[in-house]
């Protein structure tokens, strides 16, 4: 008897854990008084970052956002709300793990993608509320 292959929702959650977990092993400890100790070849630096601070995207790093989930609105149609925000949750943190590992930023201020996708593409953002049935992008970003 042969068996496919099948992709689960878990095994993508567990790969998306441990890409957000490699990420933050790259030498930067956040520390709960919102400073960053980072350490690379014998040298410590802390830098004090405040909430209120916002990351600037590029338009490129925008566009790149945006071509990564226009191709997947069909499909976010056909999964329904629940497999589509696993993909959508997905898709954003494969992004932020390829813009510098900034997995940490989108979670703090997980409104930032709602605002990348304002400016770069907001059909892509319409239709992917509607077929997510979601008030924002924000609330689809489970971790």
């Amino acid at each position: 008897m042969h068996r496919r292959w099948k992709t689960s929702p878990g095994l993508v959650v567990t790969g998306v854990l441990a890409a957000v977990t490699l990420t933050a092993c790259g030498g930067a400890e956040v520390t709960p008084g919102g400073s960053a100790t980072t350490t690379t070849a014998g040298a410590t630096t802390t830098k004090t970052a405040t909430p209120s601070t916002t990351l600037e995207i590029s338009d490129s790093s925008a566009n790149q956002l945006c071509d990564m989930i226009r191709p997947e609105l069909s499909n976010f149609r056909v999964q329904g709300p629940t497999l589509g925000r696993l993909a959508l949750n997905t898709m954003v943190h494969e992004w932020a793990l390829r813009n510098g590992g900034i997995n940490g930023h989108v979670l703090a201020d997980k409104a930032m993608i709602d605002r990348v996708t304002t400016e770069a593409c907001p059909d892509v953002r319409t239709e992917t509320l509607t077929a997510l049935d979601l008030p924002n992008l924000a609330a689809g970003l489970a971790f």
